[in-house]
This record gives structure tokens, sequence and C-alpha cells, in this order.
């Protein structure tokens, strides 16, 4: 089915409930289709990788000398408020 996209936003439940039933809807504007609405169930997600994916190289940072609690303190002191 084709509906423009004026009717999209007069008659949007309708149009919604069709796409519940399974009917595909084709939104067009000045003659030129623009989207597709389609049943959830119809959409075709791309599958997750089940595999591990390796190791990740990550790089090295000197960041100088480790930090102390009391560092850390003075330096969120104030912050948030």
């Amino acid at each position: 089915m084709e509906a423009t996209a004026r009717e999209l936003n007069q008659k949007s439940s309708a149009l919604l409930d069709r796409v519940e039933h399974g009917e595909e809807i084709t939104v067009t504007r000045n003659g030129r289709a623009v989207a597709r609405i389609v049943p959830v169930d119809h959409i075709e997600f791309p599958p997750h990788p089940t595999t591990p994916i390796g190791d990740i190289d990550l790089p090295e940072f000197d960041l100088g000398e480790p930090m102390t609690n009391e560092d850390m303190d003075e330096i969120l002191r104030g912050m948030g408020q």
C-alpha cells in the first residue's frame, strides 16, 4: 500500500493498525517514495557475533606517577556542585 506523508500525518493510527496486521506501507512525498513502514517481525536484524573477537591491543599511556586517594579527592572536590 502507498500513503502520502499527509495521510500518514492525518491517519497514522489507522495506518499503523494495518502495519500491525502485516501490511507494508510506502510513504510518498511529492510523488516520490521516502519511507517504508513494515511490521517489526519482518525486519531482518543482523546477527550479533557469537564468536570471540580476539585480543584487543590497547595503547599504553604514560600518565605520570600513580595518584593517591587524596590526590583524587582534591581534584574531585567541588565538582558537581
